[in-house]
């Protein structure tokens, strides 16, 4: 299990080093009245750190709602 656990990360690691050199030219995006010029692997990255925070805090909403067992 411990070694499915490795090939799986270096798997994923490897995939997000593909994606970040592919990735590399500037982007304009526009947040509210601000324009910012970015790569599109940073634009990416804080893309999925923002998804990662939402799912993590709706987790901890959900856990919150079940009743909890003695």
């Amino acid at each position: 299990m411990v070694k499915i656990k490795l090939y799986t990360a270096l798997v994923l690691i490897v995939l997000v080093l593909i994606i970040v050199l592919q990735n590399t030219q500037l982007v304009e995006t526009k947040i509210l009245f601000a324009t910012i010029i970015m790569s599109r692997a940073a634009l990416l990255g804080i893309t999925l750190l923002i998804g990662i925070a939402v799912g993590f805090l709706i987790a901890l909403n959900l856990a919150n709602r079940l009743p909890k067992e003695d």
